[in-house]
């Protein structure tokens, strides 16, 4: 049986469950559940604060866990990474008040940062060459320079929304931040070869994302001219149609170039295009 540690709430969580989820890992979780079974794979999902993750990783209590970069980073711990999964995506920045201007990296000189980030705002500010009081904070980090507790913040931003409200504004990026499988680096053979089907999984589910399945009807006498703009895993499927001239074409394509390619397939005469999600690829 493999253990794996899982935020026990907010968006890490959420992401994380869709992903065993479409993986077909099959549990019946509930927030307030400690550790949960799943009923069709041999793993069981262990809930716990996300900062207590990389601890319970490395010191072997979980085999495995998903948790943010900025978290693993922060701790310190040791512990692999086993494959960075895409997902809760975010940045660590330093903001400052709206209204104040700012002319670099050496405006925090001597200044007073809040941020619940202390390791790693004190590698970047050491990289800088940049002498600042760094102040501890658990909480909400960036109502801290309106109450006048802090200079500036040090901390997790995805949208922006929250500095806006709070009247400040992001003025240096210093790490940008997903969620990552990490793994005990003393695993046993067995828990290994469990790992290795989970990866296996999760590399199908991750291959397929953004990908779409497009089938369509050709002319025959435009099928080079076709098939040259169709970037198929190998190449596109070519089957003759029962009408003379006229051959069905099926590749996948990836959606950021999905739109553009369909444009120019329509001009080269492709008919009957149809386009279906993919749940899972597999390489």
């Amino acid at each position: 049986m493999l253990r794996i540690a899982v935020q026990a709430k907010g968006r890490l969580y959420d992401e994380t469950m869709s992903f065993l989820s479409e993986a077909d890992i099959k549990l019946n979780a509930s927030k307030r559940t400690l550790l949960v079974q799943s009923s069709n794979f041999p793993l069981e999902v262990l809930f716990l604060r996300d900062d207590d993750i990389p601890q319970t990783v490395a010191s072997g209590v979980a085999d495995v866990g998903i948790v943010g970069e900025n978290e693993f980073l922060e701790k310190g711990e040791d512990a692999a990474i086993l494959k960075r999964l895409g997902f809760s995506k975010c940045r660590l920045s330093l903001a400052i008040p709206r209204d104040v201007e700012y002319s670099g990296p050496r405006w925090f000189e001597g200044k007073k940062i809040a941020t619940s980030y202390p390791a790693i705002l004190s590698r970047y500010l050491a990289e800088q060459q940049v002498q600042a009081d760094i102040h501890v904070i658990t909480g909400s980090v960036e109502v801290s320079p309106g109450i006048g507790l802090a200079d500036a913040i040090f901390d997790i931003v995805s949208s922006g929304s929250t500095l806006v409200s709070n009247s400040l504004r992001e003025v240096e990026v210093v790490m940008h931040s997903e969620a990552l499988l990490i793994g005990h680096k003393g695993m046993s053979p067995e828990k290994r070869a469990i790992l290795d089907e989970l990866l296996f999984r999760m590399d199908a589910v991750k291959t397929a994302e953004d990908k779409k399945y497009v089938l369509m009807n050709a002319p025959r006498e435009k099928l080079d001219a076709i098939l040259s703009v169709l970037p198929g895993m190998r190449s596109p499927t070519v089957m003759p149609l029962a009408q003379e001239g006229w051959c069905s074409v099926h590749t996948v394509l990836d959606e950021q170039c999905f739109w553009d390619i369909i444009g120019k397939l329509k001009a080269m005469g492709a008919e009957g295009i149809l386009v279906l999600p993919i749940e899972k690829m597999i390489v």
